[in-house]
This record gives structure tokens, sequence and C-alpha cells, in this order.
């Protein structure tokens, strides 16, 4: 034996912690899981997803949490509308967002309707869509559709300049690949010939893109003209789910070079009360030109073009414009690209399936590589991610509060614990509007909504304003978040939210002095297909209650403060889990019919979540939760559930030590767990990607490696029959 292995045997009988293998640890732990560390550079390329041709469900894209651009097979946005039906090529930001006008002069207060569901007040005000024709749908429909999220504009060949009438099948020799350790995506296709290589990447701390093209003479050495690039201007849709892009509304918005020089343009873009601007640089001899209305030309007779472009919300100041030290440069941005993703790869957590021999682990760590890169650049931002992230408007491009944990919960898990305290910092900004909602609806606290944008507003619906499993996700994530960084003035800052999300919780719930107990009532449910006036005590949403109850306390007591007697009192009377005579457990105590009705097992099989994310607790049952899992499994309606049902199953397997469940639910072949080429989670024709699902993928895979407090299985997740060798290191346990 030599003596570095001499020191690493001493070390590991010294401090046995720093030499665990995978073994499930108590709260907060930071520990290494192998000796050997993982080839994480091995492990990230090796996922690199590579394509060959116009493939419309294989849009690749580079961003920074802040601003993503979605790109085709030509490394640019060169065919916008043939990839509509696809993964769209979209151009997104945090904070691009715009309303069509308010002609009518409507007001919030007429999307407001009346509820009675026995809580303090007689008339709880929510915000409800009007199905009947009249100024309140009107309404109701305008506050749904505005504000909406802004595509910020199209970057692409213009190949029409050269070849008229170009289309998609004219593009060949197609070889393209996304260097995830990079974040560049690099492009190979000829055009008649004439050969094209692009790389593309994104600024990690600027709301820039930037691209080096090199055009090559053909295959027969001769040298053709080639394609200039064009950056085309969209006016808004405002539809439900779309790319965001209206080319035949010219007259409705405005746009022109104000401001040029050596190198670049700055272009001012006015949609109606939203202006925006765009800074176009470039290097060498090319020339940038207006075109037509919204169109702008950046044309280079040279064989190489090497450009940027970055979006402002402000004018760009004079100093910024001309770039001399050419930090604005590709090679500058590619540069600041590699040294972004190097610490995001090396500074968080890896898992490793190279060890196993069951022919899905593959794919599967394909899943999760190319999720931790989704994720990265689309849902960990500066607010809460929409569920298409910066890819393609869904729901208007708003974002959704109760997907927040599927989204974030695995940042703190996997070793970003900032990335999500960056996004928790938005519910500052609408706390405002949130206590509004409380007072209106006769609680105390702040109630926060479901369906938002950045200014809070809560967004009317008949299904969404009922909802009430939003409520606890900020004290869960807040918790995750300070477990993995002991950020205490973090904790500090967020501590005032806490409590008083806490004060509505106990608020909501209706204590029954007959049965001594507190229930919930008068809402609709994870499991959307329930109805809010018949619907009291559904198990996801009371074992969310108990677990965040707890840690609010727990967040008082940490700050110095008294614990909460009233809160004590919810958290010992709050009503377990209610099953049936076959012991299994209900969609809600009120749903005595879940196993006949077919309604009850559709859409979500939420009363799994009970046991998942959230511990085991006196609630549950896990005799009944058992066989409540194995009837699901086996009977529930799949095609009608979503993305993050598959790791939520997983998580509740993983809980019971049924790890050949929890893979086969993670793996569970139903068209809504597709996972495409590029790593998105594909649901149908109308939502192409959702990133929930990727989300809910990484946590879960935190489960089933790092387990939870007090777990003393290594690897609890996955069979221990050999062929599951998951190797891990950085992973925090769950509560």
């Amino acid at each position: 034996m030599n003596k570095t292995n001499i020191i690493i045997l001493m070390l590991s009988l010294l401090v046995p912690q720093l030499f665990s293998f995978g073994i499930c640890h108590a709260e907060g732990s930071t520990h290494l899981e192998q000796a050997t560390r993982i080839d994480r550079h091995s492990l990230v390329s090796r996922n690199n997803p590579v394509v060959n041709s116009m493939d419309t469900l294989s849009s690749l894209s580079v961003g920074n949490g802040e601003l993503a651009y979605t790109v085709d097979a030509t490394g640019l946005q060169s065919f916008p509308e043939y990839y509509a039906g696809g993964i769209c090529l979209g151009t997104q930001s945090q904070w691009g967002w715009h309303s069509f006008p308010n002609t009518e002069g409507y007001k919030f207060s007429e999307v407001l309707k009346p509820y009675d569901f026995g809580h303090h007040s007689k008339r709880e005000l929510y915000a409800c869509q009007f199905r009947e024709k009249g100024r309140q749908h009107d309404a109701s429909e305008y506050f749904r559709i505005n504000p909406h999220r802004l595509h910020l504009g199209i970057i692409g060949f213009d190949f029409d300049a050269v070849r008229q009438g170009t289309s998609p099948s004219d593009i060949k020799d197609i070889y393209q690949h996304l260097d995830l350790w990079q974040g560049v995506i690099a492009s190979h296709f000829s055009l008649d010939g004439q050969r094209y290589t692009v790389h593309t990447t994104c600024s990690p701390e600027r709301d820039m893109i930037a691209a080096h093209v090199v055009y090559k003479p053909s295959f027969a050495g001769v040298m053709k003209p080639h394609a200039p690039v064009v950056l085309r201007l969209p006016y808004p849709t405002g539809g439900h789910v779309d790319g965001a892009c209206s080319w035949d509304k010219d007259e409705r918005h405005s746009s022109a070079i104000v401001n040029a020089g050596k190198g670049y343009s700055v272009v001012r873009h006015t949609l109606d009360s939203t202006t925006y601007y765009i800074i176009i640089r470039w290097t060498g001899d090319a020339t940038l030109s207006k075109t037509s209305s919204h169109r702008y030309t950046l044309k280079t007779d040279g064989d190489v073009l090497d450009f940027s472009v970055e979006f402002l919300q402000e004018p760009p100041s004079e100093g910024s414009l001309a770039d001399s030290s050419g930090s604005c440069s590709y090679a500058s941005v590619s540069e600041a690209s590699r040294r972004s993703w190097h610490d995001f790869w090396t500074s968080g957590a890896a898992v490793d399936f190279s060890h196993c021999t069951d022919p899905r682990s593959k794919e599967l760590e394909r899943r999760v590589v190319l999720s931790q890169y989704l994720l990265a650049i689309q849902s960990a931002g500066s607010m809460p991610p929409q569920e298409t992230g910066l890819t393609m408007n869904s729901w208007f491009g708003k974002f959704h509060l109760e997907m927040i944990l599927w989204h974030e919960a695995w940042l703190p898990l996997w070793g970003h614990a900032d990335k999500l305290e960056r996004t928790l910092a938005w519910y500052h900004k609408a706390e405002p509007v949130a206590r509004q909602i409380a007072q209106r609806q006769g609680f105390k606290g702040i109630r926060w909504m479901k369906m938002t944008d950045p200014s809070g507003l809560e967004a009317p619906s008949n299904v969404g304003s009922f909802l009430i499993w939003q409520q606890p996700h900020l004290i869960y994530l807040a918790e995750l978040a300070y477990r993995s960084s002991h950020n205490d003035s973090f904790m500090k800052s967020l501590a005032p939210l806490v409590d008083e999300t806490a004060q509505f919780m106990y608020s909501f719930a209706n204590y029954d002095k007959r049965q001594k107990r507190f229930i919930l009532k008068g809402m609709i449910p994870a499991q959307e297909s329930l109805k809010a006036s018949l619907t009291y005590n559904s198990p996801f949403e009371l074992s969310q209650w108990l677990t965040t109850m707890k840690m609010a306390q727990t967040w008082r007591e940490r700050c110095g403060e008294k614990r909460v007697r009233e809160w004590d009192n919810l958290i010992e009377r709050l009503s377990p889990l209610a099953y049936n005579a076959d012991s299994l457990y209900l969609a809600a105590e009120s749903a005595v019919d879940t196993y006949v009705d077919k309604k009850a097992t559709s859409d979500h099989p939420a009363l799994l979540g009970a046991l998942g994310f959230f511990p085991e607790s006196r609630l549950i049952d896990k005799r009944v939760m058992n066989k409540t899992l194995d009837w699901i499994i086996d009977n529930w309606n799949w095609p009608t559930s979503w993305g993050w049902d598959f790791p939520m199953t997983a998580m509740t397997a993983t809980r019971l030590l049924q790890p050949e469940k929890a893979v086969d639910a993670l793996l569970l072949n139903m068209q809504k767990n597709t996972y495409l080429n590029n790593g998105h989670n594909y649901q149908d024709g109308r939502l192409r990607l959702y990133l929930p699902g990727n989300g809910g993928l990484l946590s879960a895979i935190a489960l089933m490696c790092a387990g939870w407090d007090g777990c003393e299985v290594k690897n609890p997740g996955f069979p221990k029959d050999g062929s599951w060798d998951v190797r891990w290191e950085g992973l925090q346990p769950l509560p």
C-alpha cells in the first residue's frame, strides 16, 4: 500500500463522514459520497445532444436564467414558422412583458365573485372567469391575457437573399451539437453546396447572445454569395400557448435605429406602452441596415461574421456601445460562458449512472444531465418560471406558483441554493397583492396567488383562484435553501414572509369543535378534477400544512421568536388522511367514491404527494399508503396525468422503500413521460415542453440517492440487485 492510500485509509477511520457511500444523513449534511470523485466532464459531455436534421422537436437553447435563445438546426432562428408547432424558436427574458391597451377601462374589481365556504367571512371574493358574454367576461379575459411575455426578436439567416424560396428541406449536411460543459451550440450545414459553421452562446451576466459564423466554399471549392443575418421584431399574439410572434400587425408597433457607430447599432422597439432596446454589435467588415418595417439585416462580404445581440429595458449609455474592450465579441462571451458553466457543473451535485447494468440507466442519466442544463437556463432566474420557461409562452407567459415546487426544489438539493434564493426574493414584490387577496377573503396573513406575472397580479380563473397548495411552497423551499446554505441573512430577510404565510394557513383551517380537529375546505386540491364547494381534507394539502407549519415554528425559533401556541394546536389536531374500507387513501375525505368515479382517478394522483416531498408523519399510515401506491400504479388513468406525476410517484415509492417501483414509475412508458432529444419533457401537441417534469425528475433523483433525515439505507430509491450501482456526490437529503 502506497503512502497516499495509507493517508486515505487513516482519514477514513478518523473522519468516516467524509467517505460515506451514499448513506442517508441528517439535516443539511455536506459530504463526499465516494472516495473516487466522479469525472464530471465525462458525465456531462457524453450526454451532449446531437441533431442531424430539421427536427422541430430538437431545438436547442442557450441562456443564463434571465434570457434564453432557442435555435433551429442552422444555429440561429432561421425557420421560426416551420418550428412553430414544435419547440418554438424563442428569445425571451424575465423582464420582457407587454399589455394590450385597456381601451374599455376594465377594473380588477369587475372579475371578483363572492363565495361562502364556511370560513370566517360569508363573502370570500375570488378572481373568476365569467362564461356569459358581457363586461365581466371581457374583463376576466383581459386580465388573464395581460400582461403577457414578449418574444424579443427573431435572429436568423435570411436564406432568401441568396436563394429565393429556401425551405428547411434545402438545408443539407446537418450536424449540430450542444456542448453542455461550455454552453455553446456548434452547427454545421450547407445550402446549395455553400458550407456554414455557426457557434452560438449566451452571456452569463448580460441579456446577450453571441454568434460566430464562418462561410466556407462549396464542396467544389467555389465561394458563393452567403446569407446575411436578419433581426425580425414581432408584435405579440396574446395567445394561450404559442411562440408569441405575430407578423401581420406592423402598424401596431414601431422600431428604428436610434444610434449607430463603428461596429454597432441600437434599435428601439415600441409596442404600445412597452419599449425596449437592442444593441447589435459586430467585428470586421459588416453593415447593418433597416430593410423593412421591423427587419434589420447584418451583412458581410467576408468569410467570417462575428456578432452579438443584447436586449435592454433602458437606453444604453454611450460608454457601453463601442465595446472597445471586446467584452461583447463572440470570443469574450463564449469564454465567459465556458467559465460560468464550468462553475455550475463542478460546484453542485453530480449523479453517475455509468456503473449501472440496467439498460434503462443510460436514458435516465441523459434525462438527469439535460434537465439540469435546461432548468439552469430557463427556471433559475429572478422570478418564478413559467411552465415552458423562456422558450415559448404557455398560459400567456405567466408563471404558476404551485409549480415552483417542481421547478426549483431541486436547486438546494443539488447544491445550487443561491439560485433558489434569487427566485424567492421575488415574493417580497408580490407580498402587497398577496396580502390584499387574504384581506378581501377575510383571512389573516398573506395568500399567495396561483397564476401571476412580475407585478403579482392574480389572473382570473375558475380553478386556479381556488387552489391552496401553492401556499406552503414558500416555507418549504425557504427551508430547503437554508438547510443547504445556512445563509442567515437570507433567513432573516424571508422570516416575515414565512411568518405571514403561516398566519394565513392557520386562518384558513377550520376547527371542528365536535370532532376536535382542524379541516381544510373550500378549495380545489392539486388534483384539479375535484370541486371547491364539495372538497375537504385532500391528503396532499394536509401533509403540506402539517410539514410547513412545523417549519414555520422552527423559523420563529431560529429568529429568536416564541412559537405560536395556536399553530401548535393546529399541528396537533390537523385531520389525518382519510381512507376507505379497502384501506386505500381517498382523493379527499369528501371524495368517498374515489375508486368508483373515473374523474377521481384522473389528472394528478396527488394523494401520493402526501408522502414524497413531505416526510412521514402522524397523518400517514404507511400500510395504507403502500396499498394505495400499488393500486395507483396499476389502475390510474395515466394518459390524463402530467409530467411531474411520474417523479412524484417515484418519491412516494422511495419513502416506502420500494425501489423497484420507484424506478419503474420514473421511467413509465407514457407519452407525458417522454423526454425529447434536447431533454424537454413532452406532454402533447399543445404543450411540447413542460419544465416541471424536468424539475420533478431531479428532486426525485435527489431523494432516491440521498434519502431523507434519518434514513440509513444506501440509495433508497434504487434496487439492490446489483443492476443500479448509482454513484453520486454533493446531494442533500430531504426533510
